[in-house]
């Protein structure tokens, strides 16, 4: 095992071994502890319509297995190697595969295709229609972040610091790209994305960078969060969270760095606010939505990054990235629980429980239902209640 593979770590394991150490010593500071749930008058009648299995559970490996759907069904991956199709509506599953690979990201698919990563470092393509496995291609290192599908084009990258693409057809590689790797590094990777003919992705060295789609050459590579401190630790400045595309700026987090906004077209920075985050972030309109590393849901600015307000009882509770599901935020926690806030407000809704396993992976909307799949392999379905939510 390279030293690397061996550091490379979720920032919750830094607060395990904190909290863990504090009970040896009989010293326990509150302040790390996960929140207690409190009661609340929820304002929102929130009804599970179905939930189905899909697999076996990830061990608590903070896999990137989020489902996915091109509108007319979910698809979801367990780490035991099965990909399912579910009917949207009614969760009536259409197929099921068995790839017999580690899953660890994934699924992504453009209604024609199904694409997934393993932990061995290997990309399978199966049908939409049929879940008939198409190719496999073996990548370098482990993936843990969904690939993207754009157009005839797959793009893929992997926890070395590797972004390649790969034809849809046949899986040959296209071209890839190398960025240069800090030793020590928090546990996951920054999932691309593709808009205007370009692929943009952040790294484990802090920076975010735009790529032709066609053949790989750099448009722009920004610095977003400069390392500082004494010790590796101090140093990690990891861009794990997907970047986000809203109309002509990129938006990107990194841990223990900062909150950017981005100008497509240029990579010029237009804003920064320090901010450390490794779960992810979501924009609207007018707003970005973002969970810290202590597990506070923030809603900021998306012109200026001020911050419009906070939300500090999910603390440490290991909270996914924000899904925007209509007038509200969804986040979930380490005991499989769902909670719902206000997008203006930040008044908190509802809560409800999707099983007793951990979530990781952030919450999918998708028109009047959210999709959440836990580590235990379960994918549920959830939607609100009209009359409840008339009469409030």
């Amino acid at each position: 095992m390279s030293s690397r593979n061996f550091w490379q770590f979720p920032a919750t394991a830094l607060l395990a071994v904190l909290v863990l150490g504090a009970c040896a010593s009989k010293d326990i500071d509150p302040d790390e502890l996960p929140a207690e749930l409190v009661g609340f008058d929820s304002t929102l009648r929130v009804d599970r319509v179905w939930s189905r299995s899909v697999g076996k559970g990830t061990d608590r490996l903070r896999l990137a297995l989020r489902p996915a759907t091109d509108g007319a069904n979910i698809y979801a991956a367990a780490h035991d190697g099965r990909i399912m199709a579910f009917e949207r509506s009614s969760g009536r599953r259409e197929w099921s595969a068995d790839t017999k690979m580690p899953l660890s990201a994934g699924p992504a698919t453009d209604g024609k295709i199904v694409v997934a990563g393993s932990s061995n470092g290997d990309i399978v393509t199966l049908s939409a229609d049929t879940g008939e496995i198409l190719w496999v291609i073996e990548v370098t290192s482990e993936v843990l972040a969904a690939p993207v599908i754009s157009g005839d084009t797959i793009v893929v990258r992997t926890v070395n610091g590797k972004l390649a693409a790969f034809a849809a057809d046949d899986g040959r590689q296209l071209w890839s790209i190398q960025q240069s790797m800090p030793r020590l590094s928090v546990r996951g990777t920054s999932a691309p994305v593709t808009a205007r003919n370009l692929v943009v992705s952040g790294f484990d060295n802090g920076r975010v960078s735009a790529f032709d789609l066609a053949d790989g050459g750099v448009v722009w590579d920004v610095l977003l969060s400069p390392p500082s401190g004494r010790t590796e630790l101090e140093r990690l400045v990891d861009v794990n969270s997907p970047v986000q595309v809203a109309g002509s700026d990129v938006y990107a987090v990194s841990y223990q760095g900062q909150l950017g906004s981005i100008a497509m077209e240029s990579g010029q920075l237009i804003w920064t606010r320090d901010l450390s985050s490794h779960s992810g972030l979501s924009v609207d309109l007018s707003n970005i939505f973002v969970t810290n590393t202590r597990s506070e849901l923030l809603s900021l600015s998306r012109a200026s990054g001020r911050e419009r307000w906070r939300r500090e009882e999910l603390r440490n509770r290991d909270v996914t990235g924000p899904a925007i599901f209509g007038q509200s935020v969804v986040v979930g926690d380490f005991e499989g629980y769902l909670h719902w806030f206000d997008v203006a407000t930040g008044e908190l809704q509802a809560r409800v429980r999707a099983g007793s396993d951990r979530i990781t992976s952030q919450p999918l909307a998708v028109d009047d239902t959210l999709y959440v799949i836990t580590d235990g392999g379960t994918l549920y379905a959830f939607r609100l209640r009209p009359e409840r939510n008339r009469e409030g």
